[in-house]
């Protein structure tokens, strides 16, 4: 199971249609929504504000992070699960040098450089010490990248406020003409407030949370990679390793796995 490509980009524009159906529907006009003051304000504010207290090269990765969260990689753990069987049976009957020949056939790299470390004579406990040095550095990379939009979520409204407050001391500047005309440019005012709340919420903190999804999901993967390659270590049996990593499967689906015939490695 992997998160569904193109979830999040199909829900932004679910919920945007939603609510400027709804807008529609009551009577409005989708041009009334279009003011560009309003959205300069809102859309610069924002990106500005994340950029003064982020860097460059960080605001530079948004399109990446855009990438990750409406189409994000797709994480196989049964795919996994087996690789690292057929390993443990290689290892089993070669030694663990006999992987060394085989390091081409992965194609994870976190899973490629413990089994590297393995044969370069790692025992489980450093193994698994270097392996915990890496998540911590891509969960800090990964919390700043999440933080980043959370941060977004959080200056859009205030942005929005900002371009209201500034319309309003325009319009009431000009007041005095027609009560008409006041009461529109009142109602303009008011879109940028509209624009900040519908981005924090629609756009900006829905793909925090995506992003933060899909580090759990590849914080789950390296920890099966390092279980097994740790099982794997201590020369424990496919079908013991096995039983430990289908754990990360719902109960109703583990019956299914364990069942399932163990990887048979080509003859040398």
């Amino acid at each position: 199971m992997g998160l569904m490509k193109g979830s999040t980009l199909f829900a932004i524009f679910l919920g945007s249609a939603a609510i400027f159906g709804s807008f529609i529907l009551e009577g409005g006009k989708p041009a009334a929504l279009l003011v560009i003051p309003a959205m300069v304000i809102v859309f610069g504010g924002t990106l500005a504000a994340a950029m003064a207290g982020s860097s460059l090269q960080h605001i530079l990765r948004i399109p990446t992070l855009l990438r990750i969260a409406f189409f994000p990689p797709k994480i196989d753990k049964k795919h996994i699960i087996d690789q690292i069987l057929l390993f443990a049976t290689i290892a089993r009957r070669d030694g663990i040098l006999g992987l060394e020949r085989r390091l081409d056939d992965i194609h994870y790299p976190f899973l490629r450089k413990l089994i590297e470390i393995s044969i370069d004579g790692a025992d489980p406990e450093t193994m698994a010490a270097i392996a915990d040095t890496d998540i911590e550095f891509i969960t800090e990379r990964h919390n700043a990248n999440i933080g980043l939009f959370t941060k977004m979520g959080g200056y859009s409204p205030t942005m929005g406020i900002i371009g209201t407050v500034m319309g309003l001391i325009s319009t009431l500047a000009a007041a005095g003409g027609d009560p008409t005309d006041l009461i529109h440019h009142i109602a303009t005012a008011f879109i940028a407030t509209m624009w900040g709340i519908f981005m924090a919420n629609i756009v900006f903190l829905p793909i925090a949370d995506k992003l933060r999804a899909v580090h759990t999901a590849e914080l789950q993967m390296m920890n099966i990679m390092i279980i097994g390659v740790s099982s794997l270590q201590l020369g424990e049996t496919p079908s013991v390793i096995r039983s430990k990593l289908i754990s990360a499967f719902p109960l109703a689906e583990q019956s299914a796995l364990r069942s399932a015939p163990l990887p048979v490695p080509p003859a040398i």
